[in-house]
């Protein structure tokens, strides 16, 4: 990923962990990895465990960041998910549950969210 890409992807990282934590969210970790990928965003919600994709954008002219979530990309995150509750068991017995947050950066003004759950 280049300078550019990943200004972008941190940037909409950091909008969308404070939106997060402005829902109540308890973050336990940022951009957590493994030999199976990288998870943005592991959080609390209430006594739910979620994951979160956080995709950035700064137009749509390859589509909504939302778009950019695949059926391949979301069980990938599933089983992400499954190693990261296997390395930390003592929150094992929480609720799982998948988050996608799409970060679009206009060219002026605040970044746009969106925020779906249960993905």
């Amino acid at each position: 990923m280049g300078g550019r890409n990943r200004a972008v992807g941190a940037y909409g990282e950091r909008v969308a962990a404070r939106r997060l934590l402005e829902l109540g969210y308890e973050i336990l970790a940022t951009n957590w990895r493994c030999r199976e990928g990288e998870v943005d965003i592991i959080a609390l919600d209430g006594t739910c465990l979620v994951v979160v994709e956080v995709k950035t954008r700064t137009s749509d002219r390859f589509g909504s960041p939302i778009e950019a979530i695949t059926p391949r990309k979301a069980a990938r995150l599933r089983r992400l998910a499954g190693t990261w509750l296997a390395q930390h068991p003592h929150v094992a017995s929480r609720r799982v549950r998948i988050d996608i947050v799409g970060v679009r950066q206009p060219p002026r003004g605040a970044a746009e969210v969106t925020h779906l759950m249960g993905v």
